[in-house]
């Protein structure tokens, strides 16, 4: 019996908890927790609609005086605060009351930028304002965030410091993107008067320098043989996983993206949203589609979720990132007995890109499967074949050492 000003909200919400597939322990538990933070509000005199994220500390802080705080304790006192705010119960507006920190303010106004102005993608939109919020934090330390008075030779000391050799061009070539991006904003909101955007340095890197990281095609056929014996429902999903990576070489990203609406049986094709926020039909391969609809059918729970491919813990709500997808594919790796030194899920598309070249398919072929946007990402892969490559190089002069 529920207790105090949350009596009343305790069946819907524990209703809730069951339609989003927790374990019998797991919904006793968090009631448990309701019913203490119920009475806790009554003791204090507070009432639903004037919670807010302060009450939860401090709720926190006086169980921690009687009890040894859980680690899932504020996960789950938080998660109820959202329900209630979903539902109107909780005014969203009540959470005002606790300061929030100028670099967060501006944050949220970037995020809004992003969305609403540029048009972004939900990647971009949750990459940028991280490496943004290092360097705010960077500069301003304790103190108040004054950003009229950045100058150009703070940026450079931070991409300096931040932006080390030992960092792959690619990350470092990120935190200068999101940089310039930020005080594109900083001077279209006035928040800046000078034209910092042009004084964020660049990251030196060379175009097609690197060569394509892909897992050894032995290594892949060991993988995907290994997955055929996962029966469980994390194993079922993470052989259709792999099956997609490998077989259409689809970024972690599109995954993650994928929903029951885009997988299209009659015509046994696929509705794949990529980059740039495009989507593009493609054929699903026979041995992919078997792996997806033994996941529908006996792997994936009960989930009002329309994605595809479902957390395996409650709650049963969709992979929330790609990098969901990587550690999907290390944890795959490492059961297979594989070691190729890598455990990104790109290297199952660069895999597929390299054995496409070398059954003689031409790099426009690749580029079109792999739903490259300029050629320049497809011509990389000319440096892996080997073949075509001895037929244009030219002998060594003299002896050879």
């Amino acid at each position: 019996m529920v207790e105090g000003p949350l009596a009343p909200y305790f069946e819907p919400y524990a209703e809730y908890l069951a339609d989003q597939g927790y374990s019998q322990v797991s919904y006793w538990k968090k009631t448990f927790l309701i019913n203490e933070f119920s009475r806790w509000l009554d003791r204090e005199g507070i009432a639903v609609e004037e919670i807010t994220t302060a009450h939860e500390e401090a709720f926190l802080r006086d169980r921690a005086q009687h009890r040894c705080l859980k680690g899932g304790d504020r996960i789950t006192l938080s998660g109820v605060t959202a329900w209630l705010r979903e539902k109107g119960v909780i005014d969203g507006r009540a959470t005002a009351s606790v300061e929030i920190s100028p670099v967060d303010l501006v944050l949220q106004e970037y995020r809004s930028y992003l969305h609403d102005e540029r048009g972004l993608a939900a990647a971009t939109i949750e990459n940028y304002p991280g490496y943004v919020r290092r360097f705010l934090t960077d500069i301003s330390g304790e103190g108040e965030l004054h950003l009229a008075s950045v100058h150009a030779s703070q940026i450079a000391d931070y991409i300096r410091r931040n932006a080390p050799q030992d960092r792959t061009f690619a990350s470092a070539k990120h935190i200068v993107t999101a940089l310039r991006s930020f005080f594109r904003f900083a001077r279209y909101r006035d928040y800046i008067h000078t034209d910092l955007a042009a004084a964020v340095p660049s990251v030196a890197g060379w175009s097609m320098a690197s060569i394509p990281r892909a897992m050894p095609a032995d290594c892949v056929r060991v993988l995907l043989n290994a997955s055929k014996e996962w029966r469980a429902p994390a194993g079922l999903r993470n052989r259709a996983i792999l099956l997609l990576l490998a077989r259409l070489g689809l970024r972690a990203g599109e995954v993650v993206r994928l929903e029951l609406g885009d997988v299209d049986w009659g015509e046994g094709s696929l509705s794949v949203h990529g980059k740039g926020r495009t989507e593009r039909p493609l054929p699903l391969p026979h041995d992919a589609g078997q792996a997806i609809a033994a996941y529908l059918e006996h792997g994936r729970p009960e989930s009002a979720s329309r994605r595809v491919f479902l957390r395996s813990r409650a709650p049963f709500d969709g992979l929330r990132s790609s990098s969901d997808v990587g550690q999907i594919v290390a944890r795959a790796i490492r059961r297979a007995g594989i070691k190729p030194g890598l455990t990104g899920s790109h290297q199952l598309r660069h895999a597929l890109a390299v054995d496409m070249l070398r059954q003689g398919l031409s790099l426009t072929d690749i580029g079109q499967m792999l739903r490259h946007r300029s050629p320049d990402a497809t011509r990389r892969y000319a440096k892996v074949d080997l073949d075509a490559l001895r037929k244009v190089a030219l002998p060594w002069p003299g002896t050879m050492p």
